[in-house]
């Protein structure tokens, strides 16, 4: 059974994913969380208090599945890099606040943040370096951590600007 605070955060992603930010109720979120609206203040303060644990969250499960995607894919045939970058590109089109994270981001629509992209960035490379680098070669295990970071920009850089799907 989930706790109270995982019932408000996801009843919370719900909510921004169906509207902005500032129409996001509180009241709205306890209730459909199955909760007391106290109780949602005891946990997380205020507004600005949920949508940083909310933020916080969703990055932390990115980031998570972005290690153990990494890990699954490391040894297999092919470019794990570019499997890396399109599963990240794929993965944050799917979730805004994991974007807005990723891009820096910070329309009015969107709950507070405190990531900075390129923390994000520096620890996407670490995950990847971590489960790629036992399967690469020894030659090229210099060149690793430049190619992660670069192929993590790439996806990024496709976030922000996605290429003509006409073409």
């Amino acid at each position: 059974m989930p706790t109270a605070r995982e019932s408000l955060l996801e009843a919370a992603r719900t909510a921004v994913d169906e509207r902005p930010w500032p129409q996001v109720r509180m009241v709205e979120v306890a209730a459909s969380a199955g909760v007391s609206r106290q109780t949602l203040y005891n946990e997380f303060g205020d507004k600005a208090g949920l949508g940083r644990a909310l933020t916080d969250h969703r990055v932390t499960g990115f980031l998570e599945a972005f290690r153990e995607h990494c890990a699954r894919r490391s040894a297999r045939a092919g470019d794990p890099l570019a499997d890396a970058a399109d599963w990240i590109v794929r993965t944050a089109r799917a979730d805004r606040l994991v974007r807005a994270s990723l891009t820096g981001c910070r329309c009015a629509g969107m709950p507070p943040a405190e990531h900075q992209p390129g923390r994000l960035v520096a620890e996407l490379r670490e995950r990847a370096l971590r489960a790629l680098a036992p399967h690469t070669a020894p030659q090229g295990r210099d060149e690793l951590p430049d190619s992660c970071e670069t192929a993590i920009r790439l996806a990024l850089s496709r976030l922000i600007a996605p290429p003509d799907q006409a073409n």
